[in-house]
């Protein structure tokens, strides 16, 4: 998860940098500004945060939180509901 400034030319060019970096390390989108990357073991995961580290833009803030194959499998995600019509309302019904 990163907050990174793109308030400057600079500032946007250094965004656009890292977020080429995790693309191309394997990291995917999930969210803006959340990127996620599976890891086979604990030493892989090692040096990927490293890697994360190492490439960090002067002005921005990166907080990585690893988690267990099973923990990520038991996460719960929600849609909100779509937007459907209005139901119309039942024509009255006609006695002869």
């Amino acid at each position: 998860m990163f907050d990174l400034p793109v308030d400057t030319k600079q500032a946007r060019r250094e965004y656009a940098r890292f977020r080429t970096f995790l693309l191309k390390d394997g990291f995917r989108q999930m969210q803006y500004s959340i990127y996620a990357r599976p890891c086979p073991s604990e030493e892989n995961t090692t040096v990927h945060v490293r890697r994360v580290e190492r490439r960090i833009p002067p002005d921005g803030h990166v907080r990585i939180l690893t988690i267990t194959d099973k923990q990520f499998e038991r996460m719960r995600v929600f849609f909100g509901k779509i937007r459907k019509r209005p139901e119309e309302m039942p024509k009255q019904l006609e006695f002869f």
